[in-house]
């Protein structure tokens, strides 16, 4: 009887958390060119909580689906961005509800003290600026993955 290999297990969904700069660079990473409709985006500022539900491209599927020659997938993952002091945005109508955007990247600039903002650029010269008391945010998928309905990988990578 062979050994079981990586390619026999099952694959789990996402669920990391950032707690510094680091961290943060890698739900960045995973977080590229997700789509969102302004619909999907929520502040509760009594919670300090900003919140997207994204449809993100599985970059840490990509190389296997290119090798096995099925097709590239997307899921449904809740982004959350805890210790929110305050939210500023650009270039994003909320009165336009069936305004879709895309996240290009996730970046913190630090403070003096542990806080700071944390910066979603959007495709089209769009952000969202949060300021941030410390970097506490958490990537988790919520549905299972899906055929991507481009059939293409996104433009640029991680």
């Amino acid at each position: 009887m062979a050994d079981a290999t990586f390619d026999d297990g099952r694959e789990a969904p996402l669920n990391l958390g950032a707690f510094g700069a680091e961290d943060l660079e890698i739900i960045a990473s995973l977080a590229q060119d997700a789509v969102f409709p302004v619909t999907e985006i929520s502040w509760r500022p009594a919670e300090r909580r900003f919140a997207l539900l994204l449809n993100r491209f599985r970059w840490e599927d990509k190389d296997a689906a290119e090798q096995r020659g099925r097709p590239y997938e997307r899921v449904q993952s809740v982004l959350v961005v805890d210790q929110v002091l305050s939210v500023a945005s650009q270039g994003v109508d909320r009165k336009d509800r069936d305004l879709i955007l895309s996240l290009l990247s996730l970046s913190f600039e630090p403070g003096s003290d542990g806080d700071g903002h944390i910066v979603l650029t959007l495709a089209g010269d769009g952000a969202i600026r949060l300021a941030v008391e410390a970097v506490e945010v958490t990537l988790r998928d919520v549905t299972r993955p899906y055929q991507a309905p481009s059939g293409q990988a996104p433009l640029h990578e991680t």
